[in-house]
C-alpha cells in the first residue's frame, strides 16, 4: 500500500474549513514542537485543543487525556505521537466522528492512515501543519 497525502488546493481547502484542532501529544514545554507549531496555529486563529494526560491546560486551553473527552466537535485531529501510536489515535478518531486527521512531519503509519482515509477521513501524513499553512495560506 502506498499512502499519497491531498494535493496542494485540498490541503488549502482543509486550512481554511478547519476551526478547532485536537493536538495529540501537546507538549507543556515552550521548546517543543508540539507547543511551537500549536502556538502558531494558535496565532493563525485556530481553536487549540490540548489532548495529553495529566496535563491541566497548554496555551491557555483546558486540556483533555483523550480524545473522547473533549465535549465538543473538533474539525481535525493534529498527531504529535511516535508512529506505533497512530493506529489507537485513529480509532479514537473513529470513535468520535472526527472529519481530518494530519499526522505530522516525520511521523508514518501507512496501514492506519489507509484505514482513516477507508473511513472517510480526510489524511494528512508526515507534513508540518505550519509549513504548510505559510506555504499555502500566506502567499
Amino acid at each position: 500500500m502506498s499512502f499519497g497525502n491531498p494535493n496542494a488546493d485540498e490541503i488549502r481547502a482543509l486550512l481554511k474549513q478547519v476551526k478547532t484542532i485536537a493536538v495529540v501529544g501537546l507538549s507543556p514545554k515552550p521548546d517543543r514542537p508540539s507547543y511551537a507549531v500549536a502556538r502558531a496555529m494558535q496565532r493563525f486563529g485556530y481553536r487549540i485543543v490540548p489532548v495529553r494526560p495529566a496535563v491541566a491546560e497548554v496555551l491557555g486551553e483546558k486540556a483533555y487525556a483523550s480524545l473522547a473527552e473533549i465535549p465538543f466537535p473538533v474539525d481535525l485531529v493534529d498527531v504529535f505521537r511516535a508512529a506505533e501510536h497512530i493506529p489507537g489515535v485513529v480509532e479514537e478518531c473513529l470513535a468520535i466522528q472526527a472529519p481530518a486527521l494530519w499526522i505530522q512531519e516525520g511521523i508514518v503509519h501507512e496501514e492506519a492512515a489507509g484505514k482513516a482515509r477507508a473511513a472517510g477521513l480526510t489524511v494528512v501524513m508526515d507534513r508540518c501543519i505550519y509549513k504548510d499553512y505559510l506555504a499555502l495560506m500566506t502567499a
